[in-house]
């Protein structure tokens, strides 16, 4: 991990690697290297790599005036070996050069064997062994000799165990392009005078819209003429060409100094791209979630989400809608738990897989776990149409939200909200749990959901003068009720990805369990507090606080009687939502932390230690 691009093309590829690592800036990484080859005339291979940011690399790149048209370039995530040149990639055997996304399960099996073969390992990396094992293929030091690069790669990655995407350009081949894909996402561009590949849609289409999605166990060779992919077994296979709607302008920052700022002020039309299919309808239909959705809602007895980190909480803020809305048994797991542990199957049970890239590695295995069990009925929630979750669910629900840049959360938490509530009431109507007027009264709430958030965001400046309060502060802590216990979980969890202030979440009535110990002056206690069912129970909570001297943020609803005082902040809701106040009081949290962060001085969008698409274990 993090990113790859790479390139085969009748001109010199050095700026498209590097506009491409640019764009894939926003997963997180901490080194980045390229490496070239100068077509079918190669005066051999040419590597740069440098820790620290994609400006650097292209300063060095400069310096050593360094072209080529073929090439790989890599932005690196560490997992093996700690963020230093000698580990980032691309990593070289003799003339051969690789770069790798994901994690080896078997490499240190593998780096014995090589080593025994006289192979010298420079780095700390698994990513290394795969450049030596493929040398290893090629000469026939395992295996037969390989014909060529091709079968070289295809021998390699039939011993490596683990989940990968690899790049592999040799100065034996300058004129093609070789990339494997299992487990990690790699898609290939389809260009007029030349062939693409990348990790991420993002980092091809200024070149080229025409994205072919490779499938795990692919290997694929790119030339300037043609494209061959084999799968898993060796077989020829063809992969659709599809057209992204994906635009260049849609991960440009514009205007904004942050992308998470620039996608905080996007939810609104995010929410009124995803609920479309709804804005002029008397009724739902379950279409919108699959052909077969129908059929698969009148069997659902439960439902179980498996998602990870903020998904996570979309999912345990749905389950409050589903029990109490549908009248349905809902679970919540943490995807990167559930496949180990043994579990009851139930087949009657709705298997709801959540993921913004759909290809959270962790989540992905979860489903193919539950799957394995004889689940049937999946859905996926998600905001890549053409990614391996939505690819392996029977339903699925695409949000519009567009590109997520930001490595926190957003406007795809917002938009996850909104299609969890409309399953909500199509599992209550196959239930026979919702009325026409209910359900007529429940779709005008989500039409209107874009404007209400629009009048959130409108409190941005009221947001901004709290967060000086937080600027000297190291801890904090989240409440909330119900419903919006999830909410303050996410609240929590954005403060700490991009202030680094450690911040915990707990549901208000808890504090007296323990978490009130830690409760004094030096705390920040910031309450979400809707004027709802349990609005005085959290009041008595919120004396708690005010009685050992804790200072309270209090995000509350106009009509909920709550004052500000001395120490406690009390900012007013423009409206109470009902069910779905919790979309409005996240995006007031969200607007928090971004502040909090900038007063903190923090790299909003890149937060240390993070990536943005999760797709190692």
């Amino acid at each position: 991990m993090c990113g790859i691009v790479g390139a085969v093309s009748a001109k010199d590829s050095t700026a498209f690697l590097l506009e491409g690592l640019s764009t894939l800036e926003y997963r997180g990484y901490d080194s980045a290297g390229l490496a070239l080859l100068s077509g079918e005339h190669s005066s051999g291979l040419q590597r740069a790599r440098s820790k620290g940011r994609v400006a650097e690399l292209a300063a060095l790149v400069k310096e050593k005036a360094l072209s080529g048209n073929v090439g790989i370039a890599h932005t690196r995530w560490a997992t093996h070996g700690v963020p230093a040149e000698r580990n980032a990639h691309p990593h070289i055997s003799g003339g051969l050069a690789v770069v790798h996304n994901g994690i080896i399960e078997n490499y240190e099996a593998l780096r014995i064997q090589l080593q025994g073969l006289g192979y010298e390992f420079t780095s700390d990396t698994d990513t290394e062994t795969i450049a030596h094992l493929i040398q290893a293929c090629f000469k026939g030091q395992i295996g037969e000799p390989a014909e060529n690069l091709f079968s070289a790669v295809q021998c390699a990655v039939a011993h490596l165990k683990g989940a990968f995407a690899l790049a592999v350009i040799s100065d034996e081949e300058p004129g093609c392009l070789v990339v494997a894909r299992e487990g990690s996402p790699l898609m290939l561009g389809i260009g007029d005078n030349g062939h693409y590949a990348a990790s991420d849609a993002s980092a091809l289409i200024s070149t080229t819209k025409r994205l072919m999605y490779l499938e795990n166990g692919d290997v694929a060779r790119l030339s300037r003429e043609a494209v061959v992919v084999v799968d898993g077994i060796g077989q020829p296979v063809e992969r659709k060409v599809i057209t992204s709607s994906l635009s260049a302008n849609a991960v440009e920052l514009g205007d904004f100094s942050h992308y998470m700022q620039k996608e905080i002020f996007e939810q609104p039309q995010a929410l009124s791209n995803t609920l479309e299919m709804i804005s002029g309808a008397g009724q739902l239909h379950p279409g919108i979630f699959g052909a077969e959705a129908a059929d698969i809602f009148d069997q659902v007895e439960a439902v179980l989400i498996l998602a990870c980190g903020t998904s996570s909480y979309a999912g345990m803020t749905a389950k409050y809608w589903i029990e109490q809305v549908a009248g349905i048994p809902c679970n919540v797991e943490i995807a990167s738990e559930y496949r180990y542990r043994q579990s009851v199957a139930n087949s009657k049970q709705l298997v709801v897989v959540i993921s913004q890239s759909g290809e959270t590695a962790d989540t992905l295995a979860a489903l193919h776990h539950a799957k394995s069990l004889g689940h049937t009925h999946t859905l996926a929630i998600c905001n890549v149409p053409e990614s391996a979750i939505v690819r392996e669910t029977a339903l699925r629900f695409i949000t519009r939200a567009g590109p997520e840049i930001g490595v926190a959360s957003t406007k795809a938490f917002t938009t996850q909200l909104s299609a969890l509530f409309l399953l909500t009431l199509l599992l209550a109507k196959a239930n026979q749990r919702l009325s026409g007027a209910d359900e007529k009264a429940y779709l005008d709430e989500l039409r209107h959901l874009p404007i209400a958030v629009d009048k959130v965001l409108a409190l941005e400046p009221s947001i901004e003068a709290w967060a000086k309060h937080f600027a000297n502060k190291h801890h904090a802590l989240f409440l909330g009720r119900g419903r919006h216990y999830p909410i303050a979980l996410e609240g929590a969890l954005k403060l700490k990805e991009i202030s680094y202030i450690h911040a915990e979440a707990y549901p208000a009535g808890e504090l007296k369990h323990g978490p009130l110990a830690l409760v004094d002056a030096e705390m920040p206690v910031v309450v979400v507090a809707p004027n709802d069912e349990m609005l005085e129970k959290l009041k008595a909570n919120m004396q708690e606080v005010s009685a050992r001297g804790g200072q309270l943020y209090v995000f509350a609803d106009g009509d909920s009687a709550v004052k500000s005082s001395e120490g406690v902040n009390v900012l007013m809701m423009p409206e109470h939502y009902g069910l779905l106040s919790p979309v409005l009081h996240v995006v007031a949290l969200q607007l928090l932390s971004y502040h909090v962060a900038l007063v903190k001085g923090t790299d909003v969008d890149k937060p240390r230690n993070l990536a943005k698409s999760v797709t190692v274990e």
